[in-house]
């Protein structure tokens, strides 16, 4: 039986879902305590339910945080002396980096930022660690389940009657922030988008396109992408939104990271011809998103491009021309973590004075609202020089737990950034682990054994040695 050591400093490549134990033999995959876990936190990045300490002090994605803690505390075993060391310079460098961000009398504002930023990633490195101890085919299951129970509640919300029930759970669940827009739904997609008990549209689109992806990364499938495939079309029909055109983008970090080693390629290797393929492949795909957006969401598409889409432009028009500020005026240290009242008036004067932003729209309050988009916030809030140094260092840290391959979870994490903000929140870093977990599975040895049968006892816990 193959063990696996931890005493070489790093997290191994592939934790063996194989483990002995003194009186069951072999053990197939991980404790259904695991998968509950993983569940729970993944319940809590779709609700974002925030339970508010104060009005200063939110707890963000509750559920998920007290999921990530619990299976922190499980796997502490595996974060070796190597990772935790690296893991505690990317927290200072985060730290270092508020206090060069200019204007120290926004420090106690960055400071709640920073500690939010550190929740984030810890609770996310427990949800790592748990889904890489899992099988392969467990977690492709864990996700497409999630997808699948989604795509039906939409539906169910929208044909079967569900829509009242799930209206008044989001009362009561959401004291703020909940999604009023039914109106302008009905004239962009001819209909009230489904929420299925989250807060708004966005998140249930958000989280489907993440999941599903998640999913065809881990699984085993041989027609996979067929189901993939089947998936965006079942979504734009069930939860109509442009967040669902990311899914079609995700397919070119896929083939050029993940499908590579699947079939047994140097994933590393990048000849004429397979560069050739993957070019051909990403204007396929991009010109694939485009027939989508004018074909599904022609209104919408309309809108845009008339200049009278404040959602879009507060998405991805405005925090590029934000970061763009940033970069020019404070390419330093950027605002600070979540420094968007320091950099407020400015960057209203800036989306004013582009021809893209409507003057008929009100300016966004609070600040946090100016810009909806991870990817740009984390130059806004960090500036070149700071940016660059934080990407460099998460891509050690990255390494340091033993992802394969730091470039496929950028690819992703930026692709999946446009549509989602909160960079010191759950989601955004989560997206970052799962994609690594995802990278991992593909070097995740199966075991040869057949499997035992069912037995409904408590598993029994044994560290690897």
């Amino acid at each position: 039986m193959r063990s696996t050591s931890f005493s070489s400093g790093v997290i191994p490549l592939y934790p063996a879902p194989l483990v002995e134990t003194s009186d069951r033999g072999a053990q197939w995959g991980a404790p259904w305590v695991d998968i509950g876990l993983i569940c729970i936190f993944l319940l809590g990045l779709y609700t974002h339910y925030t339970i508010q300490f104060s009005p200063t002090v939110p707890f963000p994605s509750a559920p998920a945080g007290l999921a990530g803690i619990a299976m922190l505390w499980r796997h502490r075993h595996q974060l070796t002396s190597h990772a935790a060391t690296t893991l505690l310079g990317v927290v200072l460098l985060y730290l270092l980096s508020i206090l060069c961000a200019t204007d120290l009398s926004f420090l106690a504002r960055r400071f709640n930022g920073f500690i939010q930023l550190v929740y984030s990633i810890v609770i996310g490195f427990g949800l790592f660690l748990t889904a890489t101890s899992v099988s392969r085919r467990q977690l492709a299951g864990i996700f497409l389940c999630f997808s699948l129970v989604i795509l039906i509640g939409c539906l169910l919300e929208d044909y079967g009657g569900l829509r009242p029930f799930s209206d008044s759970v989001r009362q009561s669940l959401y004291s703020a922030g909940i999604y009023d827009a039914d109106y302008r739904d009905e004239l962009l997609y001819g209909r009230i988008r489904p929420k299925f008990f989250a807060s708004e549209p966005a998140s249930v689109t958000f989280t489907y396109s993440l999941f599903s992806f998640i999913w065809l990364a881990t699984s085993r499938w041989r027609g996979k992408l067929l189901v993939y495939f089947a998936l965006i079309g079942l979504g734009a029909f069930a939860m109509p939104g442009p967040t669902l055109l990311l899914m079609v983008l995700l397919i070119l970090p896929y083939a050029l990271f993940i499908a590579g080693s699947e079939s047994g390629l140097d994933r590393n290797r990048l000849d004429a011809a397979r560069f050739l393929k993957i070019a051909c492949l990403g204007a396929i795909l991009i010109s694939a998103a485009i027939i989508m957006a004018n074909t599904l969401f022609s209104e919408r598409v309309n809108e845009i491009a008339a200049g009278n889409d404040a959602s879009f432009f507060y998405r991805v028009r405005g925090p590029a021309l934000a970061a763009r500020y940033v970069a020019q005026n404070y390419p330093i240290a950027g605002a600070g973590l979540t420094g968007e009242p320091y950099i407020e008036r400015e960057i209203a004067n800036e989306y004013l004075r582009s021809p893209a932003y409507s003057r008929d729209w009100p300016i966004v309050s609070p600040a946090t609202e100016l810009v909806i988009n991870f990817f740009f916030l984390h130059w806004i809030y960090l500036g070149l020089v700071w940016g660059s140094i934080m990407i460099a260092a998460v891509t050690m840290w990255l390494r340091a737990i033993g992802i394969p391959n730091a470039a496929f979870c950028w690819v992703v994490w930026a692709i999946l950034g446009q549509a989602s903000g909160a960079y010191v929140g759950p989601l955004a870093w989560a997206v970052l682990y799962l994609a690594g977990a995802a990278a991992l599975s593909q070097r995740q040895l199966e075991p040869s054994l057949p499997r035992p049968p069912f037995r409904p006892r408590w598993p029994v816990f044994e560290r690897v040695s």
